[in-house]
């Protein structure tokens, strides 16, 4: 597993969902000196209305960056999935709470020697992950409905961002607080001040004239 930097600190992880699949890897090494990680959604047409990618586009990918790759399985079945990504490879994997088997997801990529993550959507309570804080490395809170890139914020999740990090800083858990959905120079600094600390931008990076240019200014506007 390649090192994922130091818990808590600030890290930005463009979404490959927004970037032209035409050229993956072009567009990973272009904003390689001003990202940390590179943020990989799967979709399975099942838990979410879309699409995506799977373990060969990973692993092709693989060859051209060696940067920790964050893999979101918004899929129903992630369990039949985990080892064929570890193998591709992706270097964390996060699973939908909303799934269920939850302790044996997080298991499962204990002992793949993945690095655990666990997601809930914008309107699922807090109370569904909390049980959970202490065994994972990473909670990523959905800023949108997930599925397709380029929604707008929604600010509802913003209360399960601080009661996540009042917990994790009482209870003395080593745990990085992901967002995603909506990120830009606006909403960046407001998610950071939230307790978040992992940023997933799509198309506030790809979609820009200068990505390069557009995930130094993101990363600028968190730390403000």
């Amino acid at each position: 597993m390649r090192s994922p930097g130091s818990v808590g600190s600030l890290r930005v992880a463009p979404s490959i969902l927004s970037a032209d699949f035409g050229s993956l890897a072009a567009a990973v090494e272009l904003v390689d000196a001003e990202t940390d990680w590179v943020h990989v959604d799967v979709m399975d047409g099942h838990f979410v209305p879309n699409i995506t990618i799977g373990p060969p586009v990973v692993s092709s990918l693989r060859r051209y960056s060696d940067k920790f790759f964050d893999c979101h399985l918004m899929i129903t079945e992630p369990e039949r999935y985990l080892e064929p990504f570890k193998k591709a490879g992706a270097d964390g994997c996060t699973v939908h709470v909303e799934v269920g088997n939850t302790a044996a997801h997080i298991a499962q990529m204990r002992d793949l020697d993945l690095r655990v993550g666990l997601a809930l959507n914008p309107r699922t309570p807090f109370a569904d992950v909390e049980p959970f804080l202490g065994d994972i490395d990473l909670l990523l809170c959905m800023t949108v409905f997930p599925g397709f890139g380029g929604q707008a914020f929604m600010s509802e999740p913003l209360p399960t961002i601080k009661a996540a990090r009042e917990a994790a800083d009482r209870h003395g858990y080593q745990l990085d607080i992901e967002v995603d959905g909506g990120i830009d120079l606006t909403t960046a600094p407001v998610v950071v001040e939230a307790g978040a600390n992992v940023l997933v931008a799509g198309s506030a990076i790809f979609a820009r004239p200068d990505p390069l240019g557009a995930a130094r200014d993101l990363r600028a506007a968190a730390d403000r």
